[in-house]
């Protein structure tokens, strides 16, 4: 006797084939993404000033042109030399980011992301790198009237931050060292080396000191309910007055021979 198949049971077949096309497209897109996805959500981030430009490969092994803005509505923008490159590597419950410039790193800088109840926690290998300060320039104001000169070399050591509901916990120390810097509003070239340092803990806590040179730069601030509190001071040397006059002005805000400088 022969069977007789049900309507339900002949399209069986059909609509196994349909979600076995619909599930590889989605894995397709998911393994495929092109690189230029990341570039909007990271514009958004930075407000419009960290850009991904001529974006090439996928989402998870991509190169593009890393550029700074003045953001929205500026017409300030700097490129970095040469292309920066990345490389993301899921595991099991953590990603992984390695990211690579060439003009400017001599290893890539890996990152571990791990997801955690309320935040996220990130792991950073120790970084060497040193990057051309007129990059700073696109950022709009003030750099676009400093218009800065020099060499930025940032390191990094055991470097760890972690989000919780909102707040932000950091261990490690993120160092950066403002070498032989100059300025288009002053004649003095150099006018001084500089070292700014983060220091992790409960409180992240900063510090800004001068290591040479005729203009002076010190501070202190930490990172206390989301934002950054910043006071420090910009002096000349007595015979470097008249050279350091307009940087001064621009700088802080003058108190005498002093400029003060405040953030937050």
């Amino acid at each position: 006797m022969a069977r007789t198949l049900s309507p339900s049971s002949s399209r069986t077949p059909w609509a196994w084939a349909l979600w076995g096309a619909a599930l590889g497209a989605a894995l397709a897109l998911v393994l495929f993404a092109p690189a230029r996805w990341l570039a909007r959500p990271l514009e958004n981030a930075s407000g419009g000033q960290v850009l991904l430009e001529d974006a090439q490969g996928t989402v998870w092994n991509g190169s593009a042109q890393l550029s700074l803005s003045g953001g929205p509505g500026s017409s300030d923008k700097s490129t970095l030399p040469g292309r920066a490159q990345w490389q993301v590597q899921p595991g099991l419950g953590r990603l992984q980011l390695s990211v690579m410039a060439d003009c400017c790193m001599a290893a890539p800088w890996t990152i571990a992301l791990q997801p955690q109840w309320g935040g996220l926690q990130l792991r950073m290998d120790n970084l060497q790198s040193q990057w051309p300060a007129q990059l700073l320039a696109g950022l709009g104001t003030p750099w676009n009237t400093i218009r800065a000169d020099g060499l930025l070399a940032l390191s990094s050591q055991a470097l760890e931050a972690q989000w919780s509901f909102g707040r932000l916990t950091l261990q490690g120390q993120l160092q950066l060292d403002a070498k032989d810097m100059a300025s288009r509003l002053s004649t003095l070239r150099p006018m001084g080396s500089y070292r700014f340092v983060v220091q992790g803990g409960d409180v992240p806590r900063l510090n800004l000191s001068t290591t040479q040179g005729p203009l002076q730069l010190n501070g202190t601030g930490q990172w206390t309910d989301g934002r950054l509190r910043f006071e420090g001071a910009a002096t000349a040397a007595p015979e470097f007055q008249d050279a350091l006059t307009n940087l001064l002005n621009i700088i802080g805000r003058r108190d005498g021979a002093r400029s003060i400088i405040k953030v937050g």
